[in-house]
């Protein structure tokens, strides 16, 4: 065990972390709290390993981590037992923390070791918004997340001489992809600066140190550019009397290595190495107006760029930053980025929220509460814009976030299953999908996931999909391939069964037609044709008994037919013929819903309106179905019933309401579903009868049942989806 004595150094780095906590009324704890945490720290002085990877004190470090928690990001509540605690304890010692501190303390330290136990995640998870979100959803209390930051910032100014590269590299992995990302939403600008900056320094020593020896060279021209640039804006301000003091910005060294790999270009290709900050001395009323002042007289001197104006000071940032940032064009034809702001703006600029708090107040229990509720958000929203709409925690994203045995991170909706699991994976492994393994124990494929679970698929070759499976998935991507998956199954079995059935009717020389099958199928109280053919394949119905009923119904539609091609008088009765004759030709069926004597139907399988190109097709009960000239199946009918067509035509104007099927497809873009629906409802002669939408890769498929009038009318709606921005095609099923 590592020596838990405190160096010197350590004990007087100690002293110093106390007296700053200690002058802060906010976070200074009493006497009696702090013996407490003395006996219980002690008590695990001879137990527990006191010193961390990096061989500094977990105690010491634990002090420093408050103490700049509170300095340089204004942390409220009295958070220095759980820090402490949390530095050495592990889940053990929950409850005995619960016991001797209370719930809060407690809670606190669950907080972070629920955080620590995700840090093992390997790199490539740990760089994703997903994690980050998993991260948040494991923190109860937000002064965690501003204690993690603090911690991070505190060991990555330490760590530069110590021996452990590998735990220096993950370090400053955590650092770039989980704490500045946070320090950003939180408007820490500059503590998002310095992680940047040290975790490339520790990272990508070389591309660090290339980037600061060429600032130095250059610091000499560029602060007299600066001099140049600025002496004329001097003279104005002080002209007009202002208070104020100016300051040339350079950037940092990661945004500058971030500008050179974008632009792909070394570092003297990179132009926009500083900005100017001005930051006026004025009062609360009149901060805008000075603001808006001097933005006046700097335009006057240099040329400006309206297109890269950012008014801050209207509508400020979600995390409470304002200021006025203007390019213009300075000496040397070099554009230069001014940032105009006030001293009270320009603290909230360094500090986010912990300052723009600290202006507002932060006394009682519940404005505490309203900034850590603020924290939270900021962190949880990733557009910045939307942060002021969703501050209430109802917003708040419930998504749960699991791995795989691989390391890989995936987000599914809440109370997501295995199965929904197994699927947002492949759909090849949720087909096969028999179970799987959470945490190295074993569960069915209906156990609800949870956040942070190591998630490892089972399958079986054997495995197939059920219908009962839709009851279990909550995901509508799961559901979607679970039906798909069900489909395919049974247009295999009914695949297999026809032509078993097509080969026992070849054996017995019987000749197969297609539209008396149909009614066969219908005769035997089928609606669908895969049920009639699955329970033949699983010999619920007795084949003979099959063949036998399809006979009688060849028979006499063969009989049927001849009685047609003749055209006696027995064929059609006197009502029937006295029809065709009243309303046109008799070769020619004029189609109206008034005309009596003829019984005909619209076809499903090109659904006809009025004006469509059509004919009539007699079926083997007397009756005529309507099809489209160019209906799918209108090549097979003519060339193998050709005796049974009857040439077609509408009478007078479309009276009727004609159901249409649409296909569409197209970007799966937000709000496109939406600009469809809107675009029927707007149409009176329109009716929307249903609407069925599935998306895959960014992709979606829609099939719309609509009521039209005529084919005109349905043109105009074609062409009208067809316009919307992001669908590809649309088509009449």
């Amino acid at each position: 065990m590592k020596n838990n004595q405190l160096t010197p150094q350590e004990a007087v780095d100690l002293k110093r972390s106390l007296l700053q906590i200690y002058r802060n009324e906010d976070t200074r704890p009493s006497k009696a709290e702090m013996l407490r945490l003395m006996a219980f720290v002690n008590s695990f002085v001879d137990k527990r390993d006191m010193r961390d990877a990096f061989g500094f004190h977990r105690v010491v470090q634990s002090l420093h981590t408050v103490g700049l928690a509170i300095q340089e990001i204004g942390l409220h509540g009295k958070v220095l037992d759980a820090c402490v605690l949390a530095s050495f304890c592990t889940a053990e010692e929950v409850a005995a923390i619960h016991a001797v501190f209370g719930p809060e303390v407690g809670e606190l330290v669950e907080s972070f070791l629920r955080v620590r136990d995700l840090l093992d995640a390997k790199v490539e998870a740990m760089k994703t918004e997903n994690f980050r979100n998993l991260l948040m959803s494991k923190v109860s209390d937000m002064r965690v997340i501003l204690l993690l930051i603090a911690d991070c910032v505190n060991l990555m100014r330490q760590v530069r001489d110590t021996e452990n590269e590998e735990a220096k590299r993950k370090l400053s992995t955590e650092a770039a992809y989980l704490y500045a990302p946070m320090a950003h939403k939180l408007g820490l600008y500059k503590l998002k600066s310095e992680l940047e900056d040290l975790s490339l320094k520790y990272l990508e020593h070389d591309a660090y140190y290339m980037i600061k020896e060429a600032l130095n060279a250059t610091k000499k021209s560029r602060d007299a550019y600066i001099e140049r640039f600025t002496a004329p804006i001097r003279e104005m301000l002080d002209r007009e009397g202002l208070v104020y003091h100016m300051k040339g910005r350079t950037k940092s060294i990661h945004s500058i290595w971030q500008k050179m790999k974008k632009q792909q270009c070394g570092f003297n290709g990179v132009y926009d190495l500083f900005a100017i900050r001005i930051i006026l001395d004025a009062p609360l009323k009149k901060e805008k107006d000075v603001c808006w002042k001097v933005f006046s007289l700097i335009t006057d001197q240099y040329e400006s760029n309206l297109r890269r104006l950012r008014d801050w000071l209207t509508v400020p940032k979600s995390n409470g930053y304002e200021s006025l940032h203007v390019t213009v064009l300075g000496p040397e034809n070099k554009w230069v980025e001014v940032q105009i702001r006030t001293e009270r703006m320009d603290e909230i600029a360094e500090h986010g929220l912990a300052a723009h708090w600290r202006y507002k107040g932060v006394k009682s229990s519940g404005g505490v509460d309203t900034w850590l509720a603020d924290i939270r958000t900021a962190l949880e929203t990733g557009n910045e814009d939307l942060l002021t709409k969703s501050l209430s925690p109802e917003k708040q994203n419930h998504d749960i976030y699991v791995f795989t045995p691989k390391g890989d991170l995936y987000r599914l909706p809440p109370k997501a299953t295995v199965l929904d699991f197994a699927y947002l994976i492949h759909s090849g492994v949720g087909n096969k999908c028999v179970g799987a393994k959470v945490n190295g124990k074993n569960v069915p494929i209906r156990q609800v996931l949870g956040s942070g679970e190591t998630v490892e698929i089972l399958t079986a070759n054997n495995q197939v999909p059920r219908k009962e499976w839709l009851n279990i998935v909550v995901s509508n991507h799961a559901r979607s391939k679970i039906r798909a998956a069900i489909r395919d199954i049974e247009a295999k079995e009914s695949g297999m069964a026809r032509e078993l059935l097509e080969r026992k009717m070849k054996n017995h020389k019987i000749e197969w037609d297609e539209g008396v099958v149909n009614q066969l199928i219908k005769k035997m109280g089928y609606k669908e044709s895969n049920e009639f053919y699955k329970d033949l394949a699983e010999d619920r119905l007795d084949s003979n008994a099959v063949l036998e009923t399809y006979q009688e119904l060849l028979k006499r539609d063969k009989g049927l037919a001849e009685r047609v091609a003749t055209r006696s008088a027995e064929e059609y009765n006197h009502e029937r013929e006295q029809a065709l004759q009243n309303f046109g030709s008799a070769d020619v069926l004029v189609i109206d819903r008034n005309l009596k004597g003829i019984d005909f139907q619209m076809a499903r399988c090109c659904n006809p309106v009025y004006g469509d190109d059509v004919f009539g097709f007699v079926t083997v009960n007397g009756g005529i179905k309507i099809h489209r000239s160019n209906c799918p199946n209108a090549p097979a009918l003519r060339e193998r019933f050709g005796y049974r067509i009857v040439p077609a035509r509408w009478a007078g104007k479309g009276t009727s309401m004609y159901p249409i099927t649409l296909r569409v497809i197209g970007h799966d873009d937000l709000g496109i579903v939406n600009n469809i629906t809107s675009i029927i409802s707007k149409e009176e002669k329109i009716m929307l009868r249903s609407i069925n939408i599935d998306s895959n890769d960014g992709l979606f498929s829609g099939i719309l049942t609509v009521m039209v009038k005529d084919n005109q009318v349905l043109t105009a709606l074609i062409k009208k989806i067809s316009a919307i921005k992001g669908v590809k095609a649309v088509s009449r099923a």
